[in-house]
């Protein structure tokens, strides 16, 4: 497995996932990687040269499109330049279905132009190195998404991720900033505000992950609960979501790119259809019982914010199909699914 070196004018990071191998290295010298193990070279400002690697294709030579400003520190990507091509691709398969109806208007660039940009691309060189060392020469360093209003994401460009109470999403993961792995762009899309133009905006960040730990539901938590862990996860196995902590935010994330995108308005029932389980529904186990079975095998905070979710449905402030989705994503449909079959096998 390679190591995390530096060189004069940047530095090489280890970026490892699971599946098919993507790289590229933009005008500024920088290699972007999907879901493989690779070195990543960021930022030789003395170098003019694009170099793309998609699979096991390589093209080498100039920029056709010299990149044009869009606002500090942000540079236009161009339609049919390798970098902007790989990552629409990326974004449009991982919304499944929802991609057919997606376009992608633009990408853009975080130049990391001045002392300070160039402060930020050190810092994250150097926690990603002090966090390998932590964790036996991985730091675990991944792509991920974020989504949020243009305004928002400029502010983040601009000075970095801000903290005021819990996250948007009630905070059902911690305190901190939730991204979704590379792979699974959707959930961002989701929460992601539209403006006047009917635009979406997304940022595609590096993340360092190190070690992480699983967080429940209705957790509290805004930083790792031992200095064994860098970052939480929802599943360990099938991770939806990154929850990079409050404590970390602005060291363990590095914004690269803004996507931004236009999709349907209504993104209700995009995420049903990529499900292979079928939802569990009150008819076949009344509510009350439901949480009350789950609260065998779910801790007090869990079984807590579910009892919220279905006194906020008896209230009418969420709809039945709400609720039914927000039990599934705390529970998991396994665990679901074996609750209610043994709830019906006791009614025969």
């Amino acid at each position: 497995m390679a190591n995390t070196n530096e060189i004069t004018h940047g530095f090489s990071i280890l970026a490892s996932n699971n599946l098919t191998k993507h790289t590229l290295v933009s005008p500024s010298k920088q290699t972007i990687s999907f879901n493989s193990d690779v070195d990543i070279t960021h930022y030789d400002e003395d170098e003019s040269s694009s170099t793309v690697s998609d699979c096991e294709s390589s093209v080498s030579g100039p920029v056709v499109h010299p990149p044009t400003p869009f606002s500090n520190g942000l540079i236009s990507l161009q339609e049919g330049d390798k970098v902007y091509d790989l990552i629409s691709r990326r974004l449009i398969s991982g919304l499944g279905v929802l991609g057919a109806q997606a376009k992608i208007v633009s990408i853009h660039r975080n130049s990391f132009s001045g002392v300070m940009g160039r402060a930020k691309i050190q810092s994250f060189q150097i926690f990603a190195k002090a966090v390998a060392q932590k964790c036996g020469g991985d730091a675990n360093v991944k792509y991920a998404w974020y989504g949020g209003t243009k305004d928002e994401i400029c502010k983040i460009i601009e000075h970095g991720f801000g903290y005021c109470g819990k996250p948007n999403n009630d905070g059902m993961y911690g305190c901190g900033v939730y991204l979704s792995p590379d792979d699974s762009p959707l959930e961002c899309v989701k929460n992601s505000a539209i403006d006047r133009e009917g635009m979406r905006y997304l940022l595609l960040c590096r993340v360092i992950l190190g070690k992480q730990e699983v967080v429940r539901p209705g957790s509290d938590q805004f930083h790792p609960s031992t200095g064994e862990f860098e970052s939480g996860v929802d599943n360990l196995q099938v991770p939806k979501k990154y929850i990079l902590w409050s404590t970390n935010m602005n060291t363990h994330i590095l914004p690269e790119y803004i996507i931004s995108l236009k999709a349907p308005s209504s993104m209700k029932g995009f995420g049903r259809v990529q499900d292979s389980l079928r939802a569990p529904t009150s008819p076949w186990m009344p509510f009350p019982i439901l949480i009350s079975a789950l609260s065998k095998f779910l801790p007090p905070p869990t079984v807590a914010l579910m009892s919220k979710y279905y006194r906020d449905h008896k209230g009418k402030k969420v709809s039945r199909h709400e609720l039914i989705q927000r039990v599934r994503q705390i529970a998991g449909d396994q665990l679901l699914i074996a609750v209610i079959k043994s709830y019906r096998a006791k009614q025969l």
